[in-house]
């Protein structure tokens, strides 16, 4: 946690921005496996931290905007749990540590918030990703559980979105921390990484490097063979000689803010010729999006940058053809590199889009596109220094994808599909690091992760 202070400013200015009625922000409670003594690992809700700082389970606050007041609504400790789980924190404790100085029963929590509604004051409050949240707004607020997102507060949300948004010093110094942890992660990975090996050997080694700095993965790690499948969770598959792994994982520091980084290993320990140039081309567009972010350059032109620079090395391998800019303006491109460039992060990996990916990535004045690839893009906005974004540019061969475009001639001008007869089995490449945006340009966080293939190479010989 960070000073007391720190999170008290931070209500005090929220607030004073929504200016009436009760803030509610519901933490997490603990989600059981297979009975309430068994639960998943823990993960607080962003916003709640945000706010309240406190990595407790079963905590909720309140936010009185027109005092400013804050309550922390929680349940002391019994002598069960502490027989079970040693001695706790209490209540008043908690909310000490936060600079609140309000505490409840969290038994009282639904009466105040029916208190509030009966006096017809405005209760404000965030769009629920957890059913036990939605039931706690139904009964407290008689809004069907099913339907509490359509009466989320837009000020609210508008609000916090605006305010996580931009970075504090001490903020981005616990991401450097989160990368640093994510390059041991890595460059682990890295050293494990040969032909005969089964994915999950390396991803549970991996988990367990983030979990021995004292925190945890900041989201379900990637490492496949099977690249082109973006999202691919399944370490079921052996490596094989010849073969790339891509690895997509992050960690959360002790804080609870995230790093997400990429990249793209020969199992074998060397890159041939073709995953090279595949990898260059990739890592070119990343560099050249690294070049062009700062203040007041929208990300949708960032990302067309990374496109036009995969694009024109795509001609170049003979897999495109004719214009780079023309390419990319009729979508073509997307053929191999169907995702956005990247999204916000911070203290969740996808910061604030819990709230609401428009509002994050979006904003006034900006519209997501229809175009296949460019509707995928999480983050067109114009930039702000303070800004936290993740830059990661792909390039994947995609089977079923590369057949029905092939079978509607989609963009036959541009894209020689024969040629790609050779390229199915090539799988994916992804290249990703996290930049905080400054003043003039952005600045890529953390120690220099093994990026470039020479310098990967390197490493997994041991080097």
């Amino acid at each position: 946690m960070f000073e007391p202070e720190i999170y008290a400013e931070r209500r005090a200015r929220l607030a004073d921005r929504i200016g009436g009625g009760l803030i509610f922000l519901p933490g997490n409670r603990l989600s059981p496996m297979n009975y309430p003594d068994n639960p998943y690992g823990f993960r607080q809700d962003g916003s709640f931290r945000y706010y309240f700082g406190l990595d407790v389970p079963g905590l909720a606050g309140t936010i009185d905007t027109d005092t400013a007041e804050a309550t922390l609504f929680g349940a002391e400790a019994t002598l069960g749990d502490v027989v079970w789980m040693g001695p706790q924190p209490s209540l008043i404790d908690l909310a000490a540590s936060a600079g609140v100085h309000g505490s409840a029963p969290i038994a009282g929590l639904e009466g105040r918030l029916a208190s509030a509604r009966g006096a017809d004051r405005p209760v404000h409050f965030l769009p629920q990703y957890r059913p036990e949240n939605r039931i706690t707004i139904q009964q407290a607020l008689r809004i069907p559980a099913d339907s509490t997102d359509d009466h989320a507060s837009r000020a609210l949300m508008q609000a916090v979105v605006d305010q996580r948004l931009v970075k504090t010093e001490a903020e981005v110094a616990e991401m450097e921390r989160a990368v640093e942890i994510a390059r041991n992660m890595h460059e682990y990975a890295m050293r494990l990484v040969r032909p005969g090996l089964v994915e999950r050997e390396v991803a549970g080694l991996v988990r367990g490097i983030a979990l021995s700095a004292g925190g945890d993965i900041s989201f379900p790690i990637i490492f496949s063979v099977r690249g082109e499948v973006l999202h691919n969770h399944s370490w079921d598959n052996t490596m094989a000689e010849g073969q790339l792994v891509v690895h997509d994982s992050g960690a959360q520091a002790p804080s609870g803010y995230c790093s997400d980084i990429t990249r793209t290993l020969p199992v074998s320990g060397r890159f041939t010729s073709r995953q090279r140039e595949v990898y260059e081309a990739v890592l070119g567009a990343q560099l050249a999006a690294i070049e062009a972010i700062r203040p007041g350059v929208a990300y949708r032109d960032v990302h067309l940058v990374a496109a036009r620079e995969l694009a024109t090395a795509f001609v170049a391998l003979g897999l495109l053809r004719g214009d780079p800019d023309e390419i990319v303006a009729a979508g073509a491109h997307a053929l191999f590199f169907p995702h956005g460039l990247g999204h916000m992060i911070g203290i969740d990996v996808h910061d604030g889009e819990a709230i609401s990916e428009e509002m994050v990535g979006y904003g006034e004045g900006y519209e997501r596109s229809d175009q296949f690839g460019l509707s995928a893009l999480r983050l067109a906005r114009e930039l702000e220094a303070g800004w936290v974004v993740t830059v990661e540019p792909g390039a994947y061969f995609i089977p079923p994808l590369i057949d029905e475009w092939r079978a509607a001639k989609r963009h036959e001008t541009f894209i020689d599909y024969e040629a790609l007869d050779d390229w199915r089995d090539f799988g994916g490449v992804r290249i990703e690091d996290d930049a905080v945006v400054t003043d003039d340009g952005c600045r890529v966080l953390g120690p220099p992760i093994a990026k470039r293939p020479d310098d990967i190479e390197a490493v997994m010989a041991g080097d």
